[in-house]
Parts: C-alpha cells; sequence; structure tokens
C-alpha cells in the first residue's frame, strides 16, 4: 500500500474523502503523525504518537465534517504539544471519559451520605431535608443519579398516593424539593452534567369533593329565615324517615327498629347540626371519634386533617350548649361508646367516604325550600360570620376555624352585613357628646 503524504488541507480531505478507500490513510505533510483514515462513516481525523515506554498510540481526534480542516489542524498541534512534554493525550482522554462515566453511575445514596451530608450539616434543619430524603425515596438510593426521569417520578407519585394513609399533596412536594434541591447540587458541583429532573413537576391532583365544595360554596352568612328553613328541613327529613319505617314496619318488615322513639333516624341531623355549631369541615367530623370529645368539660380536641402537615398536633375547640345537646343525645342513642367514631358509616361501620353527605344535604335543602347552589360547606361559613358580626377577635375566630393562618380569616370572613356595618357607626356616633348632632339646615347652620 502506498503511502499518501500531503498537506491535510479542506480541498484534499474533500478530494479523499470521495476516492480513498475503506482502511487506507493519508498522512499530513506538515505536522508528524497527524493523518486521516477511511472508513465506512468517512474519514477520521487521527494524531499516532509513541508514548513514553515506547508504546504506539493514536488518539483519534474526531470525524471530518464534525470538525473542519483547520479545527482538526489546530487539535492536532494541541496534542503534539502535550506528547513533545512527555504527556499522554489519549490516556488523559481516557481518564476525563472514566471519570465522566464514574459520576453518570454514582448513586443517589453515595451523593446523600457524602458531599450532601456535609452541606446539610451546615443549614438549619439540614438533618431533617437527609431524613425526609433517605426515607421517602428508599427505593432511588441506589439508581444513578443521571438515571431518574419523568417516568420514575410519575411512578414515584402514584405510588405514593395509592397507600393505605396516602400523603397530602403538599408534603409529597415537600419531599420532590428536597430531591431536587440535592441533584442542583450535584450539578452545580459538576459531579453529574446536568439536572435529570429540570423542569419536571409533581402532577397536582384534582380537587377532592370538600376542596372543591370549599371553593364553589359562597362565604356569606346565613338569614334568620334560611337559618328558619334549615332546622325545618332537619326536622322534615326525619318526619319523612319516621313515616318510611312506619310503613315498612306495616308492609311485613317488622323487625327493623322503630324510629319513633329516638332523637335521631340517622347520622344525618346530629352531623349537620353538629356542623352547623361547631363550624368543623366535613373531613374532620367524618374522622371525629368518641376519644376527642369531652361532654363533661364542653370540648373536642383533635389535629384538624387538613392542616395536619403544618399543625400535628391536637387543637381544643370549646363546645357551645346546643352542640353539647346534640352530642349527648346522639351519645346516648349509640349506646355511649367510650371509643370509636361518632359518625360511623351505617353500612360497614368504618369512615364514612366523602361524598357520604351529598345525597341527604341534597334532600334535606329540599325539604326545607333552600337555594339549590346552598352547599353544605356554607354551614362553616356562617359560623365564622356570625362570629365576627357578633364582635368576636379574629384571632379567636381564626382559632375556632383551625385556619393555619390568620390571614386566611381576614382574608375571607372579615366582612360584616350592611345592617351590621350601620349598627356600629351608629353606636359611635351616639357617643358623641350633645343632642343635636343631625340638626342643620340644608345650608349646614346649626
Amino acid at each position: 500500500m502506498t503511502k499518501i503524504t500531503e498537506k491535510l488541507t479542506t480541498r484534499t480531505l474533500e478530494r479523499l474523502a470521495r476516492n480513498l478507500t475503506d482502511g487506507d490513510e493519508a498522512w499530513d505533510a506538515d505536522l508528524a503523525g497527524y493523518h486521516v483514515r477511511a472508513g465506512k462513516r468517512g474519514l477520521s481525523l487521527r494524531v499516532s504518537y509513541y508514548n513514553s515506554v515506547g508504546k504506539r498510540r493514536v488518539l483519534t481526534l474526531g470525524r471530518y465534517g464534525d470538525l473542519t480542516a483547520a479545527q482538526g489542524r489546530n487539535d492536532a498541534r494541541e496534542a503534539l504539544g502535550v506528547i513533545a512534554q512527555g504527556g499522554d493525550p489519549r490516556a488523559l482522554l481516557e481518564k476525563a471519559r472514566e471519570d465522566a462515566e464514574h459520576r453518570e453511575r454514582q448513586t443517589l445514596r453515595a451523593y446523600l451520605d457524602g458531599p450532601y451530608t456535609a452541606f446539610q450539616n451546615r443549614a438549619k434543619d439540614g438533618k431533617g431535608t437527609l431524613r425526609r430524603i433517605e426515607k421517602d425515596f428508599a427505593d432511588w438510593l441506589d439508581k444513578p443519579m443521571s438515571s431518574l426521569d419523568r417516568a420514575a417520578v410519575e411512578r414515584w407519585q402514584a405510588d405514593q398516593e395509592a397507600m393505605d394513609k396516602p400523603r397530602s399533596f403538599a408534603t409529597l412536594k415537600r419531599s420532590f424539593d428536597a430531591l431536587r434541591g440535592l441533584l442542583a447540587h450535584a450539578v452545580e458541583r459538576k459531579v453529574i452534567p446536568e439536572h435529570p429532573l429540570k423542569g419536571i413537576k409533581l402532577q397536582k391532583p384534582a380537587l377532592t369533593e370538600e376542596e372543591l365544595a370549599e371553593q364553589g360554596a359562597e362565604r356569606r352568612y346565613l338569614e334568620p329565615e334560611e337559618v328558619e328553613a334549615l332546622f325545618s328541613g332537619l326536622e322534615a327529613y326525619q318526619e319523612r324517615r319516621r313515616a318510611e319505617r312506619r310503613s315498612s314496619r306495616a308492609h311485613g318488615k317488622a323487625y327493623l327498629p322503630d324510629l319513633d322513639p329516638v332523637a335521631y333516624v340517622d347520622h344525618v341531623r346530629p352531623f349537620i347540626e353538629l356542623m352547623y355549631y361547631t363550624g368543623f369541615r366535613p373531613g374532620d367530623l367524618f374522622g371525629l371519634r368518641w376519644e376527642h370529645v369531652n361532654l363533661p368539660f364542653k370540648t373536642i380536641r383533635k389535629t384538624i386533617e387538613k392542616t395536619s402537615h403544618k399543625r400535628p398536633e391536637p387543637m381544643s375547640f370549646p363546645l357551645s350548649g346546643a352542640a353539647i345537646k346534640v352530642l349527648k343525645a346522639w351519645h346516648r342513642q349509640q349506646g355511649e361508646p367510650k371509643s370509636g367514631l361518632v359518625f360511623p358509616s351505617p353500612v360497614n361501620g368504618r369512615r364514612m367516604a366523602q361524598t357520604a353527605m351529598q345525597r341527604p344535604w341534597a334532600t334535606v335543602r329540599k325539604l326545607g325550600g333552600l337555594s339549590e347552589g346552598m352547599q353544605m360547606y356554607s354551614l362553616r361559613h356562617n359560623f365564622a360570620s356570625q362570629l365576627v358580626m357578633a364582635g368576636a377577635d379574629l384571632l379567636a375566630v381564626s382559632r375556632l376555624m383551625a385556619h393555619s393562618s390568620i390571614e386566611t380569616t381576614i382574608k375571607f370572613y372579615a366582612h360584616l352585613s350592611p345592617d351590621h356595618t350601620r349598627d356600629l357607626v351608629e353606636a359611635f356616633a351616639r357617643k358623641a357628646p350633645g343632642d343635636d348632632v343631625g340638626d342643620t339646615d340644608e345650608r349646614g347652620a346649626v
């Protein structure tokens, strides 16, 4: 095979790309060791040299087309300069590739236990962050950080939401954000080349029935006639159920319990009345247990479910005489249990579903002649509004409503009816000295 030697200019390389046979080489006339080799995918620009122990080595600079003739020549000069100083450019390249591959393979556990622990130990709640990542992403700890992707995140979120006691979206997001912070730290320190979860977010779940109700319910108080209609609807509901039961017992189902002597035909009236008198969310009544209720001291002490991720400790709520009357009657009717759900499912005895009160509420609302747009959640809004209009301190109202911050109370419940505000300004005016307020003529003279 004839050795081709000529200056590897752009024109030369274009010609060689067309004419050089696969496996043949052409050497540069100016730079010793710089050459091209023909292959099925085109010309490879290469440098041939001997390392410090006399072993021949070949460094591939790249493919012509990806590199221009000028770039190839410049890279060859740099490689030959390293060789002239006793270096081995191919060994350096292989070491760089090996380091990059090692970084790519570095697991989440290795980085969490090593550099990230040192970093978080200087943070205020660093140990909590480390525990959160280790606990919530235990299945990922032995995976390379760079292997994490959108599909893995979606599976993780789905698994978390399918648990027997699924955590709130806010809790999952805090854990996910903690993991993203670790990966950002690894990118910043060039441990991984790029953030594998950049731009990926958790999918916010659809609103629950209770959340939809809370958003849809108008934040206002009930007019006196609406309150009267509500309790009329509850009484009508009871009478309807009693009539239905009397009919069933008279037509071959005498084994069914008689509803005439009991205070409540089922859970519907005490549930709605207790929501009216306490302002509790439906979810907290679904989860209310007799262990939470102290009838002698007229209190309920429980953890509020919606805000449990921020405030896990139980809160105490005073009960009015009306609320205690409802609970005592229901307690007696249930056989005075010491534990268990206050409003268990009549079907299976377990906690009722979030939608369990939708149909009963619609019936009560219709029987009482209330607006179809009025949702049961309006009872909670009415509780707060009536307290504010009665002059209750907003901080006290915030605590009774179990809001996570007083700003929520101010934003939604510090409104007063026009008549009430008029009474306030009239009361203020009556405190002014003199009885001649308003005794002016049209010109403003007394």
